[in-house]
């Protein structure tokens, strides 16, 4: 008999999740790309949202909808989600999932390239207390970029797939994205502006916060 992995292990401490399944289950039905966060990991979204008090979020990158269910359920009542989607029909799909988890209110979506929309935000004189960033890899320094540019005092930065099942730590994987990632997590560690970790379980997630 094989001995359980340390994720697998924690998974089987906790109860099945209704309205995460539902939204693993409608990714899948609809071919999306079964890439969303790690279940131990959007737990952990959830508590951060809550421990961190913030009241608006910004999500770059929606996909089905997994993500923005852990990050709504925690925010307080008046607190809201904004979450960038490249493609209109991920962002349908995210929000039909939102409100079957009861979450539907808490959400807005923008639809279209982040990197036009970011610009946008901070001309609108945009400020988030949370990031949640776990979209197109090679894009990742210049969604930190933005996120220190529209971060309040104090606002918490988080970034999923640090380690793209390996291919960072690799010496041998040279691509763009994953060069991208790299000088993502470089500067998550080392930016003066932060204080930060990263942590080595499921695919790697890099947490800091904006010095305030």
């Amino acid at each position: 008999m094989s001995v359980m992995s340390n994720e697998e292990y924690v998974e089987s401490l906790f109860a099945a999740d209704v309205d995460l399944n539902r939204a693993i289950e409608g990714i899948r039905a609809k071919g999306m790309p079964e890439i969303s966060i790690a279940p131990g990991y959007g737990r952990l979204l959830t508590l951060l949202v809550q421990a961190s008090g913030a009241q608006n979020i910004l999500e770059i990158g929606a996909l089905g909808g997994y993500s923005g269910i852990c990050l709504a359920r925690g925010l307080q009542e008046s607190g809201k989600l904004l979450s960038l989607e490249l493609q209109q029909d991920y962002a349908d799909v995210a929000f039909a999932h939102l409100q079957q988890a009861g979450l539907g209110d808490k959400v807005a979506y923008r639809i279209g390239d982040a990197m036009v929309t970011l610009p946008e935000l901070v001309k609108e004189g945009a400020r988030f207390d949370f990031f949640f960033i776990d979209a197109d890899k090679g894009s990742y320094p210049e969604y930190l970029d933005y996120a220190i540019k529209l971060a309040n005092p104090g606002a918490i930065i988080v970034g999923d797939n640090s380690f793209m099942h390996g291919r960072t730590k690799d010496p041998a994987e040279n691509g763009n994205s994953v060069k991208a990632v790299r000088r993502f997590n470089e500067r998550m560690a080392t930016d003066p502006q932060l204080e930060s970790t990263i942590l080595p379980a499921y695919d790697g997630l890099a947490i800091a916060r904006v010095k305030g």
